[in-house]
């Protein structure tokens, strides 16, 4: 089986009152390891997936070092200014499915 490429795994997030993303806690890509936990605010999440960085949601798995169980991709839809961070197809506001929320 292929690996999957990925450069980051979204584990928790925690969004304003108003629905979107004030921030997620996530493990990033650092060459061939994966860093420990690092937050990471909404504008820079934007940043990263319009540079083409790739983020999965999912959670580490427990003693296996760098493995994780994978889940959906992450996605960056609209136009600037209008833009949501999602894991589904029609999105009118941010949403990663089945993240637990902090």
């Amino acid at each position: 089986m292929a690996r999957q490429k990925f450069d980051g795994v979204i584990e928790a997030v925690r969004y304003t009152p108003d629905g979107k993303i004030e921030f997620v806690r996530a493990y990033e890509r650092r060459g061939g390891a994966f860093s420990d936990r690092v937050l990471i605010d909404r504008q820079r999440l934007i940043e990263k997936l319009q540079s083409g960085k790739r983020f999965v949601t999912g959670e580490r798995r427990v003693l296996w070092a760098g493995s994780f169980e994978v889940g959906k991709p992450v996605k960056l839809m609209g136009k600037n200014g209008s833009q949501v961070v999602t894991t589904t197809d029609q999105a009118e506001r941010d949403l990663l499915e089945d993240v637990p929320i902090l």
